[in-house]
C-alpha cells in the first residue's frame, strides 16, 4: 500500500520523521512512503520464533541482539526490518549504556518475511540497500513454497530450501538451522 503525497511535493527523510507513527509501521524508500502490511498467522510465527531463537543463541553471549520492528533511518531512507539483527558493539547506546531509541546505522542482519500483499521488489530493495550500506547478511522468507532466499554483499542471491543450512552471522558461531527448521515453526500439530 502506498500512501499518496501531493505528486509536487518533496518529502525528505527528516519531514516523514516527524509524521505520527502508523500501525503497521510506515517506511520512507526513494521519496515515497509505504505503509507495510499487517502482519499475519505465518508472519507473526515466523518473526517471533526468529527473534527468539536468535536472541537465544546471541544475547547470553553479547554476541548480537534481533530487534523485531525496529525503525533504522540511514543514507536518507527509513526502513523498520520485519527482523533487525545488530552485533553487539554496534547496538547504538547513550553515554549511560542504555539503548538508544534511534537507530541510524544499517542492521548487520536484515530478515524480511513475505506477506501475501507485499512486492517481493520493494522488499528485495530494502534488502539489497542495506547490503550497499553495510549490512552482512539478508533473508527473504517466502512461506509460500518454503524457501529463503539469502543476500550477501558482492554475490548473486542464493536460494534455500528444506535441508539447506543457512547462514548466519560469522560472530553467532556453533549454530546451525535449515530451512525446514525455520518452516517447522509453523505447525502446531
Amino acid at each position: 500500500m502506498t500512501l499518496s503525497i501531493q505528486p509536487s511535493t518533496v518529502l525528505s527523510v527528516e519531514k516523514f520523521l516527524q509524521l505520527p507513527e502508523t500501525k503497521p509501521a510506515s517506511e520512507y524508500l526513494n521519496g515515497q512512503i509505504y505503509q507495510k502490511p499487517m502482519p499475519q498467522g505465518e508472519h507473526s510465527t515466523l518473526q517471533s520464533s526468529l527473534v527468539t531463537a536468535i536472541n537465544e543463541i546471541a544475547k547470553p553471549q553479547k554476541i548480537a541482539y534481533a530487534f523485531p520492528e525496529l525503525r533504522c533511518t540511514f543514507e536518507g531512507r527509513s526502513i523498520v526490518p520485519d527482523i533487525a539483527v545488530f552485533e553487539w558493539p554496534r547496538i547504538p547506546l547513550l553515554s549511560n549504556g542504555r539503548i538508544t531509541n534511534k537507530f541510524e546505522i544499517p542492521p548487520d542482519w536484515i530478515i524480511e518475511i513475505l506477506s501475501p500483499e507485499q512486492s517481493p521488489n520493494r522488499v528485495i530493495r530494502k534488502i539489497t540497500f542495506s547490503l550497499q550500506n553495510g549490512a552482512k547478511l539478508g533473508w527473504l522468507l517466502d512461506s509460500a513454497d518454503e524457501s529463503i532466499m539469502i543476500f550477501e554483499p558482492k554475490k548473486l542471491p542464493e536460494l534455500k530450501e528444506n535441508q539447506d543450512i543457512l547462514p548466519v552471522l560469522s560472530v553467532i558461531e556453533n549454530w546451525q538451522l535449515t530451512v525446514a527448521d525455520v518452516f517447522s515453526w509453523l505447525s502446531f500439530i
